[in-house]
Parts: C-alpha cells; structure tokens; sequence
C-alpha cells in the first residue's frame, strides 16, 4: 500500500471539496486502484476514463472490503465531473454526517411531476427518470424526500396480482429521515395496492442494506452494463456492437422485493 499525492485533477478537486465540509480524508493505492479513505468504514474507489479494470476487478475490490467490515463504493470521473454536489451529499451520507429527522414528524404525499423532478435533480445521483407516480415527504412545508413508482403491472404467475417499481428515492441532501422510505412505501401500498414493490441497488454505491431492513428480499444479481458517454458525458446504455471512443461501465445492480 502506498500513499498517494495526487495531482491537480479531479481527485485532488474532490478531496478539497470534502475539506470544505470538514470531511478528512487520504489517497493511497493498492494493487493498482486508486483509493480515497474517508474514515474507517468507507472508501471511496477512484475510477479515471481510462482505466485497465473490468467489472469483476471492481466487485473483487469491494468483496474484500466488505468482508472486513468496510463499505467501498465506487466513483467514475464522469460522475464526479456532471454531478459533484450529489456524490459530495451521498458520500456524506455514507459517513453518517447527516442531520437526522424522524419519520413520525413527515407527512406522506402526492406531489407533482415538476416538484419530483427538481427534488430528483437536486438530491439523486442519477438524476429524475420517467415514472407513473410521485410521493413527497413533508416535515412541515419542507419537502424532504421523494420516492416515484412505475404503474402496476400484472403479473402471469396468479390472478389479480400486481407488481411496481420504486424507480427512485432521494432524500434532501444533508438529511437523513428515520423510516422515511418506509412511510413513503406504505403511503404507496395504501393508496394503489400493489401485492408487492420491486427494486434495484447500484452496486457501484450499494449492496441494499436499507431495502434488507425494511423486509425486501434480494432475489436477483444482474449483470453490469456497459455504457457510451456523449458529449456531455451523459451514459447511454451500449447496443450490440455499437462503437464509441469513451465507454465506462457498472457493477450490476441487486434485485430486492417487499411483498405485502
């Protein structure tokens, strides 16, 4: 293991931004990756353009991590490059650096698409994406989290049963909302009566510890996915054989379900 002095790119704009919210933190290398360590329980794998690594590479790195107890996410410069102030809260969120607030003081919602997406936007890693419906939490007339669904889906496995997606959930940056998700679930279940929710994990920040908590049950591994970046560093899903200059890629994601 070796330390690290970066130069001035984008790793050293990343740890002078956390200095700006009083978050310490270390460069060092091993085995060729280049590690951010932001207090014992997490790490942060720094991942340029142009690397030499393969998905599995990456699950190798966070495994061996995770079998010692220590949370390992993984950052692409593209991301950090389009969304910083986003990987700066959900890094702060990881570390436990958020101001807590508990659910029984929220207030579950419908609210608008205009109103989702901004939140989405503002508070999402990845940003707002297509869905049917869209519920806020209030604490007071804040808007603190948001979670959006698909429609219902009908299943062929049994009569009358319908499926939906949690597509996304953000809460405010800075903030943290003790059983926020599980209200935002429930108001959903209530008003639209889904026999059961589904959803994916990004395994690049998540192995859905949370989903597990809340009584989900993982029932899928899938696959990374390989993207084409545009000119503004936007991904898009790759098509066979299609060729691109700048291709980056994912871990897979973690497939759970809460049935009711």
């Amino acid at each position: 293991m070796n330390i690290l002095n970066p130069a001035p790119n984008w790793h050293h704009q990343l740890s002078l931004a956390l200095a700006k919210h009083n978050v310490e933190c270390h460069f060092f290398l091993e085995d060729g990756f280049q590690l951010l360590h932001t207090n014992k329980n997490l790490i942060v794998n720094l991942l340029d353009l142009n690397n030499p690594f393969k998905p599995a590479d990456l699950i190798s790195l966070q495994d061996k991590y995770n079998q010692k107890g220590v949370k390992l996410a993984h950052l692409w410069e593209d991301v950090w490059i389009t969304r910083p102030d986003q990987v700066l809260a959900r890094i702060k969120s990881l570390m436990g650096n958020n101001i807590r607030i508990h659910g029984r003081k929220t207030k579950a919602t419908k609210i608008t698409k205009p109103i989702a997406d901004a939140f989405l936007e503002e508070n999402h890693l990845q940003g707002p994406v297509s869905s049917r419906y869209k519920i806020g939490l209030f604490e007071k007339e804040n808007l603190v989290a948001v979670a959006t669904f698909s429609a219902l889906r009908k299943m062929n496995h049994s009569e009358n049963y319908k499926s939906a997606e949690l597509i996304r959930f953000a809460v405010k940056a800075g903030f943290s909302i003790t059983g926020g998700l599980s209200k935002l679930i429930a108001y959903f279940a209530e008003t639209y009566k889904p026999n059961d929710v589904m959803t994916y994990a990004d395994r690049d920040w998540s192995a859905g510890e949370a989903y597990l908590t809340l009584g989900f049950e993982q029932t899928a591994v899938l696959e990374p996915q390989v993207y084409i970046l545009d000119e503004n560093l936007k991904r898009v899903l790759k098509k066979d054989n299609q060729v691109s200059v700048q291709e980056v890629f994912n871990t897979g994601s973690l497939k759970f379900i809460l049935r009711f």
